[in-house]
Formats: structure tokens, C-alpha cells, sequence
């Protein structure tokens, strides 16, 4: 992730879960004097930003910072039925090596 980035996704996690037009963006990410300079100097980066999946849009080309993806991976909800049965599945394949291992010595 490059320093303009990292400015834009420091600016949205100042504004969590809430779109921000690019316009905004630009003008508060870089400072006073990259806006006057170039208004639309974020334009190119939120499409990067885009296409990495870091940040999310909406119809009005609004942008927000999505959560942390690999967070949400890790995190799956289980009824206590299924995790109990994969917990003795688990179990029982891990006795499965033990012995094969004892048998094998």
C-alpha cells in the first residue's frame, strides 16, 4: 500500500461504516494545497483501492472502508449441534492417528 493509500484509508477509518463522497475525500486526505493542486488526485486511487477489495461503493460514488477481510474469514458462527459434532469428528480422528502411531511403534 503506497503513502496516498494509506492517506485515504486513515481519513475513512476516521469516518467508520459511513460513505464519503471522492470529493471530500480528496480534499481532506491530502491537505489544502494536493487539493488545489489536483481536485481529482484520489480518483485513481480509490479505483485501486476498488479493485483490491479494501474499500467498498455505492451508486452516488460514494466511498467507505470495508472491515478487515481476513477478520471476517476466521470468524464463523456454528450451531452448538454442528460444533459439537465436528468437536467429536475432531476427536476421534485425532485418537485415530494416536493409535495408529502406538500400533506402528
Amino acid at each position: 500500500m503506497d503513502a496516498e493509500e494509506k492517506d485515504i484509508c486513515d481519513f475513512l477509518k476516521s469516518w467508520p461504516g459511513q460513505y464519503v463522497a471522492g470529493r471530500e475525500i480528496a480534499r481532506r486526505a491530502g491537505g489544502k494545497w494536493r487539493f488545489r493542486d489536483d481536485p481529482e488526485w484520489a480518483t485513481p486511487v480509490l479505483l485501486r483501492l476498488l479493485e483490491q477489495g479494501v474499500i467498498d461503493s455505492d451508486a452516488s460514488a460514494r466511498y467507505r472502508l470495508l472491515d478487515d477481510p481476513k477478520k471476517h474469514k476466521a470468524e464463523r458462527w456454528l450451531s452448538p449441534d454442528i460444533k459439537a459434532i465436528l468437536e467429536k469428528a475432531g476427536e476421534a480422528s485425532e485418537t485415530a492417528t494416536e493409535g495408529d502411531k502406538e500400533e506402528e511403534g
